[in-house]
């Protein structure tokens, strides 16, 4: 694990590192800044529902995933990333300018529309980040390097997500959370400039605006690169597994185990940190090479782990009124609870962070960051997806739980699809 860190000391990775933190922290610690407040004082202030400025909220930073991702990763191909990377940090610093007057006037259609470019703004930066991985990376430090990434990611999520919630009804909320957006959206900026130059592999290219045609095209193209497109579907039925458990936390907690926020929050830290440390050894297990051997032990690990944190369910039903943290933990039968959840987020990183690493090095280089916006659109799609399935399942009276345990079983063919992936590679190669 030592040589996954030593990246840190490096100026080809950390200030990227720094920068897409930031990011992350800056982006749910404005969403959720918006669904708290809009939660406690919408309808006093404007007669809003909260529900749908929270359900509208989700959607509104979804959809520029589908709208720019073709169009980003064609300006990633063609021009220089780091130049880019550049641009795109730069303009949150008037995004958040714009949020700050959203928030002092708690007007939530400004703060949507700010929201909106946030979305925007992810959607340019993630062909970036994971394109310009490889050209600054040594092959043999790539999953590594892909690892401390992911393993930010949700440190910075967790992070943020917690500060957004806690800060704004704080005393003096709206001001104290104002300011940090801001003062984090210029140290992004800051970060951004150390980022070493990352040449264009594509300088030619024509960008193509027309994204519906765009989109269907990249797609296809992917398509033909079995193993890489095999890698997207991974990746992207990770995301949906990971969002239908992320947003179902709060109802599983109150309605199921009865409990109060505080153990939702220990719920989204022990998932996020899970991720986290499961991609960190990831790398370990690896030793630095590109490899999807470890992948379905992921697949079948998070299989494993949702059956028994469904089989723990029952023995955690608190028999009356909401329970804190400290009476959560107080009974036996919720330590199996978590540490089920614990091994779902662990067998996770195990899972995500190799394919990252083969969608990086076995998609054409001048090809790359068109391969990685198609990932990101397949992502929103399929997390979308999962929203609405999950909404039609509780529509027909299924219980959350029992969401989990379609979700954990649905994973099966996921898992002997990886596999598949790794046994191709090992045919073809010699190598998984």
């Amino acid at each position: 694990m030592s040589s996954q860190f030593s990246l840190l000391n490096k100026r080809r990775f950390l200030p990227l590192f720094l920068t897409q933190f930031l990011g992350a922290f800056n982006d749910n610690a404005f969403k959720n800044a918006i669904g708290i407040l809009a939660t406690y004082h919408a309808g006093r202030i404007a007669g809003l529902d909260p529900k749908m400025i929270v359900t509208a909220g989700t959607g509104i930073f979804v959809l520029p995933f589908f709208l720019f991702s073709a169009t980003a990763g064609q300006l990633a191909d063609k021009y220089d990333k780091s130049k880019m990377i550049r641009i795109v940090r730069f303009v949150e610093i008037p995004f958040m300018l714009l949020a700050i007057l959203g928030f002092t006037l708690e007007n939530y259609y400004i703060l949507l529309a700010v929201l909106f470019c946030a979305g925007v703004q992810a959607a340019f930066f993630g062909p970036l980040k994971y394109s310009i991985l490889p050209q600054h990376l040594r092959e043999t430090e790539l999953v590594g390097g892909n690892a401390l990434v992911e393993a930010g990611t949700f440190v910075a999520v967790l992070l943020g997500t917690i500060a957004g919630g806690v800060l704004i009804l704080s005393g003096h909320g709206i001001t104290v959370v104002s300011g940090m957006l801001l003062i984090v959206a210029v140290l992004g900026w800051a970060t951004s400039l150390g980022i070493p130059v990352a040449p264009s592999s594509s300088p030619q290219l024509k960008v193509n605006l027309n994204f519906l045609a765009e989109t269907g095209r990249l797609i296809r193209h992917s398509y033909g690169e079995k193993d890489v497109f095999l890698a997207i579907i991974g990746i992207s039925w990770f995301w949906l597994l990971g969002s239908v458990f992320i947003t179902q936390f709060a109802p599983y907690a109150e309605t199921i185990l009865h409990a109060d926020q505080h153990v939702v929050t220990a719920f989204l830290t022990i998932f996020s940190l899970g991720i986290a440390f499961g991609s960190l050894i990831c790398n370990k297990l690896l030793k630095g090479e590109v490899s999807g051997v470890y992948v379905p032990v992921g697949a079948f690990g998070m299989t494993v782990s949702i059956f028994l944190f469904w089989l723990a369910t029952p023995h955690a039903v608190a028999p009356s009124g909401l329970v804190d943290l400290t009476q959560f933990l107080a009974v036996p039968g919720n330590w199996l609870l978590l540490a089920s959840l614990l091994s779902v987020s662990i067998f996770g990183g195990i899972y995500i962070v190799p394919l990252y690493a083969i969608m990086q090095t076995r998609c054409e280089e001048s090809f790359r960051s068109r391969t990685i916006a198609v990932n990101n659109v397949l992502n929103a799609l399929f997390m979308v997806g999962g929203s609405i399935i999950t909404m039609i399942l509780l529509k027909m009276q299924v219980t959350i739980p029992q969401i989990f345990l379609i979700v954990g079983a649905a994973n099966l063919p996921v898992a002997f699809l990886v596999r598949k992936l790794v046994k191709q590679r090992r045919a073809a190669r010699g190598v998984a």
